[in-house]
C-alpha cells in the first residue's frame, strides 16, 4: 500500500510543475551522477572524472555539470536516454564546441577542464530521442525517465568522440524505479 501511495504522489507531482518545484528543493531529491571513464560503453581507461547534479524546480530542470582530468579536449556534453551498459540517444544538450549542426541554437560552449557549468533545462530543450519514445519537448517524460534511472550525463572529447566520462543519474531517494 505504501508503494502504491508513493507512486500516486510521484505521478501527481510530475503532472503539476509548480508542485514538483516545491517537491524537489531538498537535497534528497537531486539526481546525482558520478562521471567516470569506467562507466563508458565499452569502458575506458582514462583519468577523466566529473559530477552531474540536477533537480526539478518550477517546471524546469536546474543542473550543474563538473568535469576534470579529461585526456581529450571537450567537444560536447549531454543527457542521454539509456539504461546502464547501453548507449542511448541524446535527450538534452548541456554544452557544445562543435562548429556545425546538429548542435541546437543557444547551447552554451563547453569550457576547458577543470570546469563547472550550470544551467536551466526547459521543455523546449528536450530534443528526443524520438526513436526511443522521448519526443522533442517531452519534459515530463524526461523527468519520468530520470526517476526510473534510465538517463545518464555524458562528456565527449576529441580523443574519445563516443564519450570520455559518463555517469548514470541516480534517482532521488525513495523514487520508484
Amino acid at each position: 500500500m505504501e508503494r502504491v501511495m508513493k507512486r500516486l504522489i510521484q505521478i501527481a507531482l510530475l503532472g503539476c510543475a509548480p508542485i514538483a518545484g516545491a517537491w524537489a528543493q531538498t537535497p534528497n531529491n537531486e539526481f546525482i551522477g558520478n562521471l567516470r571513464g569506467a562507466n563508458e560503453v565499452p569502458a575506458l581507461s582514462t583519468t577523466a572524472k566529473g559530477e552531474f547534479r540536477s533537480y526539478v524546480y518550477n517546471g524546469t530542470l536546474r543542473f550543474k555539470l563538473s568535469y576534470a582530468r579529461l585526456e581529450g579536449s571537450v567537444t560536447q556534453a549531454h543527457i542521454h536516454l539509456g539504461q546502464p551498459a547501453v548507449n542511448g540517444g541524446i535527450a538534452v544538450w548541456l554544452c557544445s564546441n562543435l562548429a556545425s549542426p546538429p548542435t541546437p541554437p543557444g547551447v552554451m560552449p563547453c569550457p576547458p577542464p577543470p570546469a563547472t557549468i550550470t544551467g536551466i533545462i526547459t521543455p523546449n530543450m528536450v530534443v528526443g530521442p524520438a526513436a526511443q519514445g522521448l519526443a522533442p519537448g517531452e519534459f515530463n517524460e524526461l523527468i519520468r525517465s530520470m526517476l526510473k534511472g534510465i538517463t545518464y550525463a555524458h562528456v565527449h572529447t576529441d580523443l574519445f568522440p563516443g564519450g570520455e566520462a559518463r555517469g548514470k543519474g541516480n534517482p532521488p531517494q525513495g523514487a520508484i524505479r
